[in-house]
């Protein structure tokens, strides 16, 4: 192919290399050239044209795509029509791809006019997603060049797709008084869905103690349509003969492997009860956020072997986690440029004082001034940007208690829930405001100005200081600040559970301030609520 500009008389025949006008019309690029259309460019007076003349042998774009991406469609994989010089390659049902990286890589390496990109390998694909694409770069590339990338991809599978397969699977969740009913609800919630894409279904659900023997007998009482069982303990895998590792020995079942070089998804146990396949599921996997215990279920769903080699095989790209270091987050919040440093506090005051016994504890007077009302007056004079409560349980009086105080009310109606739904509503509400959101309990009396200007102080939107926790006497305590980075995992958040297992996975960024008693005092109940000074009238 020879490129460049020649003069408008001497154009016809040739690929026109960017879009231009003549007459009216628009002549797109990579149009070939008519006679018609090298007299209206000569009427319009243009005297030179950017064109591409094909030498012997040449191809060009969209034939060349074409022909590549049909190289590499398979059972399950297709190819939509080619247009400048792109041919992209769909799924045709669910599954997972797969792709040779050494052919890929081969067809890469033939001609840098010439490229293929996928999806990763194992990534899961729902029907029509496009799982890969092949682009010509010039306007041509020599036939000897498009002939070696068929033969490339043409050697082997370069692309192929995994069908998901629907199955029957088995739930055992185990007990223990500190596992809420309402986890256990979630955790199979999250699990219904996450089999949903393979048209797999709950064929049981059984809850027993977390002892060896009572799992034992709860896994070999599976039913015969039963050939997936996946376990959620109480309490995490953390040893070989720990009880659920134990329980599959004691059921006549093996442990293949435990552990897994991934990240929320370390603690898995894979194992087999004859041919059944029993997953012990690490505690992320109670969240609909992305972790490995995804990586392996779907090989399973896909009739994958799974095995010790391919499972310690995912240390690289094994960190799943979204950790406010990286330069560029997978899921950036949108927000103004000026909110960038900036600290929104946010101010819990939904709940319903259970533990209180009758009155609600953020109409308590401090000093004459309801509980919530200091709360408030705090945060706003401090160095925050502005001030958010979000309001449930008797919004009404709490609404009237702030009544000329200058905050925005955010009413959560799902405030019974527990604590996740008021998170996420206030972080929906303020995060395109911020960098950083300051939770602030309505019910800490002894919090100060000053601890709230220290938190605020040590907060750095990205990096070491996008967690800042209060401390007293080095225990970690609240308010606590969280970079908007973490919003997106703050609205995965279920049920009656704060922030902690974000703090708990992105311990390389977090700050601690701190500020005494402040960070631990909660006036719970009428014995906390008497020692902070507070009484109700």
């Amino acid at each position: 192919m020879i490129f460049g500009a020649v003069r408008v008389g001497d154009a016809e025949g040739a690929l026109l290399a960017h879009a231009t006008h003549a007459a009216g019309r628009r002549l797109p690029k990579g149009h070939r050239l008519t006679r018609e259309d090298v007299r209206d460019l000569a009427i319009e007076g243009l005297e030179d044209v950017v064109v591409a003349r094909l030498e012997e042998g040449d191809v060009t774009e969209d034939e060349a795509a074409e022909r590549i991406a049909r190289a590499l469609t398979s059972e399950g994989i297709e190819m939509a029509p080619p247009g400048t010089g792109r041919a992209n390659l769909h799924a045709t049902k669910p599954g997972l791809l797969l792709a040779n990286r050494t052919l890929i890589d081969a067809l890469n390496r033939i001609d840098p006019g010439i490229t293929a990109a996928t999806l990763a390998e194992f990534a899961p694909v729902a029907e029509h997603r496009m799982v890969a694409t092949v682009k010509i770069i010039p306007l041509a590339v020599p036939g000897r060049a498009v002939d070696d990338a068929v033969r490339a991809v043409s050697s082997g599978e370069a692309l192929r797709l995994a069908p998901f397969r629907g199955r029957g699977v088995g739930l055992v969740q185990t007990q223990l008084p500190v596992v809420k009913t309402a986890t256990l609800d979630k955790t199979r919630r999250v699990l219904e869905r996450r089999l949903s894409v393979s048209g797999s279904r709950l064929e049981r659900e059984a809850r027993c103690a977390h002892d060896e023997g009572e799992i034992a007998d709860t896994l070999l009482d599976a039913g015969p349509g039963e050939d997936l069982t996946i376990v959620f303990g109480a309490s995490a895998v953390i040893d070989a003969d720990d009880v659920v590792p134990a329980a599959i020995r004691r059921a006549g079942g093996e442990v293949i492997h435990l552990g897994m070089p991934v990240d929320p998804g370390n603690l898995l146990l894979l194992g087999r009860i004859g041919k059944r396949t029993i997953l012990g599921a690490p505690g992320c996997a109670r969240s609909s956020v992305e972790n490995g215990f995804d990586w392996i279920l779907n090989r399973i769903l896909a009739d994958l072997e799974v095995g010790p080699e391919d499972i310690v095989g995912l240390g690289v790209g094994g960190l799943l986690m979204e950790i406010a270091s990286r330069p560029q987050l997978r899921e950036a919040v949108r927000r103004d440029a000026a909110a960038d440093g900036r600290v929104h506090i946010l101010v819990l005051a939904a709940g319903r004082s259970s533990r209180m016994g009758g009155p609600n504890k953020l109409l308590a007077r401090f000093e004459g001034k309801p509980l919530i009302r200091r709360t408030v007056d705090t945060a706003l004079a401090s160095r925050a940007s502005g001030v958010t409560v979000v309001t449930g349980y008797m919004r009404d009086a709490i609404a009237a208690a702030l009544d000329g105080a200058d905050v925005r009310l955010v009413h959560n109606p799902r405030h019974a829930d527990g604590l996740s739904t008021s998170l996420s509503a206030g972080f929906a509400a303020v995060a395109g405001e911020c960098s950083g959101i300051l939770v602030l309990l309505a019910d800490q009396p002894l919090l100060t100005v000053a601890d709230l200007d220290r938190m605020i102080g040590a907060f750095d939107p990205t990096g070491p200081g996008s967690i800042v926790l209060a401390t007293d006497g080095g225990r970690r305590g609240n308010p606590v600040i969280l970079s908007t980075a973490f919003a997106p995992a703050i609205a995965s958040l279920e049920g009656d559970v704060g922030a902690r297992a974000i703090v708990q996975s992105n311990a390389d960024v977090i700050r601690e301030v701190e500020i005494g008693r402040a960070a631990s005092l909660d006036v719970d109940t009428p014995a906390l609520m008497r020692e902070a000074g507070g009484v109700f009238e």
